[in-house]
């Protein structure tokens, strides 16, 4: 009865739509205690340097992190590792925990993402105790790595039978909304504007989820080095809000 099978490691059946669709909104809410709220990733020095100054440069910048920088990493790795818990792969799980891991550009970049990871599976696993999860987070404990708020995400997401598409779409939703709500306060912009700045940016989201669906591991990288720069800069930045 406790012999770890295949079968035992692959995610449960899918649960009710609208069952998925609540349980999805309540793990990429902003009061879900990840502490999100208190990361920009490189958006507060980048105000203070005058690069982002209102609501277009604001889209722009939280476009390009989107599509180039961290949300192209994190939306590969993503569905790879929602595909690995979904097939019960652990290998291929630890493949992309690794990465995830890794490509970082910064210090506090990396920090914003397994601070959020960790918390994240620690939140899921008090409130929703996911059938298997303590079994990943024991495959994630042994390789000594913290894990990306990507890789969390994704590993619940395929535990509790949310199909991959919604579950991506939702993350990078999210992504882009963290982003915007640190521009409104730090620019600053009203509320307004930054759901404008959301709807301009819902398409984007929308066809960067698609492509992610089906992306590959040649498809891993970023080429956003100004990002990766105000991330730096930001960690000597005299006055901060944020902590990335």
């Amino acid at each position: 009865m406790g012999m770890d099978t295949e079968a035992s490691r692959r995610a449960p059946a899918q649960p009710p739509p609208q069952g998925a669709l609540l349980r999805l909104l309540a793990w990429l809410s902003p009061s879900f205690p990840t502490g999100a709220y208190t990361y920009s990733h490189g958006l507060e020095a980048a105000v203070e340097a005058g690069l982002v100054r209102d609501r277009a440069t604001l889209a722009d910048w939280a476009g390009f992190v989107l599509e180039h920088g961290a949300g192209r990493t994190d939306a590969v790795l993503f569905a790879a590792a929602h595909r690995a818990v979904s097939a019960g792969d652990d290998d291929a799980f630890l493949w992309a925990l690794e990465r995830a891991d890794g490509l970082r550009g910064t210090r506090e970049m990396a920090l914003e993402s397994s601070a959020q990871g960790t918390a994240f599976l620690g939140a899921v696993a008090a409130a929703w105790p996911l059938e298997g999860l303590e079994r990943w987070r024991g495959l994630i404990a042994g390789t000594g790595r913290a894990p990306a708020h990507a890789v969390a995400v994704a590993l619940c997401a395929a535990l509790a039978g949310i199909p991959l598409a919604p579950a991506l779409a939702g993350f990078l939703h999210a992504v882009v909304a963290n982003l915007v709500s640190a521009g409104v306060r730090l620019v600053p912009l009203g509320q307004t504007d930054g759901q404008r700045t959301m709807a301009a940016l819902e398409p984007l989201v929308a066809r960067h989820a698609a492509w992610a669906e089906s992306a590959s591991p040649d498809d891993l990288g970023s080429r956003a080095p100004m990002v990766d720069w105000t991330s730096a800069v930001h960690e000597t930045q005299y006055t901060r809000l944020f902590r990335s």
